[in-house]
This record gives C-alpha cells, structure tokens and sequence, in this order.
C-alpha cells in the first residue's frame, strides 16, 4: 500500500488582503474620527502602510484594518508589524506591516519536531522550501498530526493541502 501524505503550508488569498485594505481605506475616509487628520491606510505590494496625525489614531486604523482582514477571513497571523508602535515623521506618524507568505524555516523546524515528539509514530514530516510534507502509511496518523498542529500556537497560519 502507498503511503498517504498531506502539505503544511502558509498562504495568504492576495485578493481578499486587497479587498480588507480597500475597506478599511473607505471607512478611514468616511468615519468622523478620522477627518482633517491625514488618515490613511494603504497596500504597496507586500507592505501595508497606515498614517495620521497621532499614535493613537494609527493604532485605531490597525484596529480598523484588522477588523476587516478578519470578517474576509484572513487570519491576523498573516500580518507582521514587528514591533506595534506608530513611528513619528514629520507631523506624520506610521505603522508598517509586511503580509507573511510560507513558513520560515524556523517555523517549519518547530513544526517537524512538534510531529517527531508528539506525533503518531511512522509519521514522516520533511521541509521542503517554505512548506512541509506529512507522509504516513495510515492516513488516521495524518489526521491526528493535523489536530495536534491545529491545537498548537504557532507564529503562522497553517493550511493543510494535497491530501492524498
């Protein structure tokens, strides 16, 4: 009998980040709050860039953003800001974040041995690039190293794909 197998990896759906930004854009320009403070949230390729005139008002468009990222379905794990503190420009202050795509390779290091030490045994998990592949002859021992995976807090948002 072949062996069953399964890939662990960390996408993003770039449409639906696109769509979370343009909304969170549309309410920065129409909401009260945010008029005549030169609010704004915008998208540059894999960089998500907020600005206003004051911290507190760039911590409430991150409130805004993430609002809708997760009512699209994109899980907040996916956005990286490093560190959470709106940095002063000018008159301007900024919060940048990056849209994480594939696991790091520390991330897929933690996730072979969470597999090894807490896994079914017979379960093989290598790193391939930026994902990992889960084979096993039975595919009941893949289904438990799915609900272990799925139970543990990771840094990523993990999607379990190429069930076969």
């Amino acid at each position: 009998m072949a062996d069953s197998s399964f890939d662990i990896v960390s996408k993003v759906d770039r449409q639906e980040v696109d769509n979370a930004v343009n909304q969170a854009s549309k309410e920065v320009a129409q909401r009260y709050d945010f008029k005549n403070v030169d609010a704004s949230v915008a998208l540059a390729g894999e960089v998500v860039t907020m600005e206003a005139n004051s911290p507190e008002r760039v911590l409430a468009i991150l409130d805004v953003l993430q609002t809708k990222l997760m009512r699209r379905g994109v899980s907040l794990k996916s956005l990286d800001l490093g560190d959470k503190e709106p940095k002063p420009s000018g008159k301007i202050y900024t919060l940048s974040g990056s849209i994480k795509e594939g696991l790091s390779q520390e991330i897929a290091k933690k996730i072979t041995k969470i597999i090894r030490d807490e896994g079914p045994r017979g379960v093989k998990a290598t790193i391939q690039g930026d994902e990992v592949r889960c084979s096993s002859k039975s595919r009941d021992d893949l289904q438990e190293v799915i609900a272990l995976l799925k139970g543990k807090d990771l840094d990523a948002d993990l999607q379990f794909v190429n069930y076969r």
